[in-house]
């Protein structure tokens, strides 16, 4: 409020989620998914929101793996739950616009709804040619965003969205036009004030590995004040513009003169609110094995790169983390193993394995899962976890033999090769035997516990076991092993 209070307007830059930042509740134990919701109504109702998207982002769909959305049906979803909460999205600008036929018809499709679109254009040789950059051929050709509240806050899906390119273009407009508007950033991590090297600093560099970022010292608040704050790459690079708009721009004594490193951008106080830094490393070095198996996957499924895997191995020898180290891992490869030995393989001829943390009596317990002609090995895992939560002996069945032979029977009908059952028809026959079997009833009143454990299966999970363990919360990792008929 104090950085509000010193211009006319001031546009914030949020990074990371809004409503559901769940990469910052991962790393830091305590802080909840909503947290900046609450932050945002705590600033009262002189506020409003602008999304931002890359058109090069959504030429290539690219995917939000939390949710499974791409960036473009993130930002429908965003402006859904935003309404929920009373926060209504103002507009959104579609940043590196050029000429894309994808970004089109995205801004059709928001219009369509009643929602304003503006563009920014590419900029060739952004961070080369500032003097470009900071001109009516650059910033000022991008389509200025008639703004109401005093507080403008920009967001987007996630990373390389043009935030900052967008708030700056805003200031370039709003200072030509005699508005004093003024910029600031709130970005969770890097945390400025912890070291280069600390995990959960390191476990950002892992959240944004497939786009190369890294931290660093911040060269210009150590020119200016001799101190060491801690920043990453984009930011340095980009105040060298941010540099040039206050020459070209902005007067003597205006307070965004006094804007002298990246750093001094930033309102983000974090670092005063971790009460115990090791349970944060021990939770940052875990989210890094799980960003690790989330890069694995998407190589296999050629949506990253090699220098993506390579720069995550060096990531994880710098925290001293290996692989052993996510224990659910381990655990669902022995079960597929286990089911090799045993030849107790799926209705479709392959082996695989799940396992799922679960806490009981406030011990992590975990519980394994393989496949097998009646159930996928997720499937068997889930079972397991819930029947255990809830105290009904292994020995007992909660699903109905009917309603498996059921739904069986149908699947073979539609003409499915594979007849186990997936977590989605588990968890219907669970909620259909739950109307004569109270033992089905409690473990369905298990569910919920089961949000935020760690979960790992060894193959590329189906649509029908993967989305529904999502929206039951689970922290998913995968080997992503490609499944395949085996008849020996």
């Amino acid at each position: 409020m104090e950085r509000v209070s010193l211009f006319d307007k001031l546009y914030l830059e949020f990074g990371g989620k809004l409503r559901f930042d769940n990469h910052a509740s991962r790393v830091l134990p305590g802080f909840q998914v909503d947290t900046k919701i609450k932050m945002l109504k705590a600033l009262g109702d002189d506020l409003e929101i602008i999304h931002c998207i890359s058109a090069k982002d959504i030429e290539r769909r690219k995917i939000r793996r939390d949710f499974g959305l791409t960036y473009e049906d993130q930002i429908l979803r965003d402006i859904s739950d935003l309404g929920e909460v009373g926060i209504d999205v103002s507009a959104v600008v579609i940043n590196r616009f050029s000429g894309e036929l994808s970004a089109l018809k995205f801004k059709q499709r928001l219009e369509n709804r009643g929602i304003r679109v503006f563009m920014g254009y590419e900029i060739p040789n952004y961070l080369e040619d500032i003097n470009l950059v900071v001109s009516d051929k650059g910033y000022g050709k991008s389509d200025w965003v008639p703004t109401e509240k005093k507080i403008v806050v920009v967001t987007a899906p996630g990373p390389n969205s043009g935030k900052m390119s967008f708030a700056m273009s805003q200031v370039y407009h709003d200072r030509k036009r005699g508005i004093m508007s003024g910029f600031a950033k709130f970005e969770t991590f890097p945390i400025w004030d912890l070291p280069v090297e600390h995990p959960v600093n390191v476990a950002y560099e892992a959240a944004t590995a497939d786009l190369g970022d890294f931290n660093c010292v911040d060269p210009w608040h150590q020119k200016a004040y001799q101190e060491d704050s801690t920043n990453y790459n984009r930011d340095v690079e980009n105040f060298a513009i941010m540099e040039r708009i206050i020459e070209k721009l902005v007067p003597k004594g205006d307070p965004m003169a006094k804007i002298k490193s990246p750093t001094d951008m930033g309102v983000n106080m974090a670092n005063q609110g971790i009460t115990d830094d090791e349970a944060i490393q021990d939770a940052s070095r875990q989210e890094i094995l799980r960003r690790y198996y989330q890069y694995k996957r998407e190589f296999v499924e050629g949506s990253t790169t090699y220098d993506t895997m390579e720069r995550m191995e060096k990531i994880m020898e710098r925290v001293g983390v290996k692989l052993e180290d996510r224990k659910v891992a381990t655990a669902a490869n022995n079960a597929m193993e286990l089911s090799k030995k045993t030849k107790s393989k799926g209705s479709n001829g392959w082996y695989s394995g799940a396992a799922i943390e679960i806490w009981v009596d406030e011990k992590p317990v975990i519980v394994t899962g393989k496949r097998s002609p009646i159930l996928h090995s997720e499937s068997a895992a889930l079972l397991n976890a819930v029947k255990i939560l809830a105290g009904v002996p292994d020995e007992i069945d909660v699903l109905s033999p009917i309603i498996i032979e059921s739904i069986t029977k149908l699947k073979t009908s539609m003409g499915s090769i594979d007849v186990s059952l997936d977590v989605r028809e588990v968890l219907d026959a669970l909620a259909v035997s739950g109307v004569f079997n109270p033992n089905a009833t409690e473990c369905l009143d298990e569910l919920p516990e089961l949000k935020n454990c760690e979960w790992h299966s060894t193959h590329i999970m189906e649509p029908g076991c993967e989305k529904p363990l999502k929206e039951l919360g689970l922290n998913i990792t995968t080997d992503a092993i490609i499944p395949r008929i085996n008849t020996s």
